[in-house]
């Protein structure tokens, strides 16, 4: 299992926003995504994902497991995405927000042992809005594992929490995305970040 990018880059109005990138994600790594603001680190997970906005352009080719991403609908990929602010499903509980999308029998066990795993037990009839910054994210990170993704999206998932909320929560993350064995990209701006990951760094240019 892995997601390739071979030869990717975005432009804008003609204009390159960064050098051709070839990388591997393997099985249960994170390959980190570096670089200055604007060099085009969130667009390119946004290509990855099947979400570019339509002002960009992209060239290059993205497989997943051997298998072209090219012209597949967003929810086709089977790519969780984790994001700096881990937004929730205001209208639903944590249990509702994690039930989102899973698919097959069971769902109250399921999702009592999820919360079980990220230190949240008895969590089920919150509401998202009582949650901390910390909270918030392991719940979406729950609901991204929870509907099976072949791939997993990490687009600075750490960066507004506080320093020992951000370590707890960045080992946490790390711990499930190699559990799961799935290939993950990560975009930070933290040095921290990248050598937690213990996976190859490409800094954008």
């Amino acid at each position: 299992m892995s997601l390739v990018l071979h030869n990717v880059t975005l432009s804008l109005n003609g204009q390159p926003l960064f050098a051709p990138l070839s990388a591997v994600a393997e099985a249960g790594k994170i390959l980190t995504i570096m670089g200055p603001s604007g060099v085009g680190k969130s667009s390119l997970l946004d290509f990855i994902g099947g979400h570019l906005a339509p002002e960009l352009q992209a060239n290059g080719e993205v497989t997943l497991n051997g298998y072209s991403l090219h012209g597949m609908p967003a929810h086709q990929r089977k790519i969780g995405m984790l994001f700096q602010d881990p937004s929730q499903f205001p209208h639903l509980s944590v249990a509702g927000n994690l039930a989102f999308g899973l698919t097959g029998g069971n769902r109250p066990a399921r999702i009592a042992k999820a919360l079980d795993q990220v230190g949240l037990q008895g969590f089920e009839n919150r509401d998202p809005a009582t949650l901390s910054g910390g909270e918030k994210t392991r719940v979406a990170l729950m609901r991204t594992l929870l509907s099976a993704p072949a791939a997993v999206l990490l687009d600075e998932p750490f960066a507004k929490l506080d320093q020992a909320t951000r370590a707890s929560v960045r080992a946490m993350v790390i711990a499930h995305v190699t559990s799961a064995n799935i290939p993950a990209i990560m975009v930070t701006h933290d040095d921290e970040d990248a050598a937690a990951a213990q996976g190859p760094v490409i800094q954008l240019k």
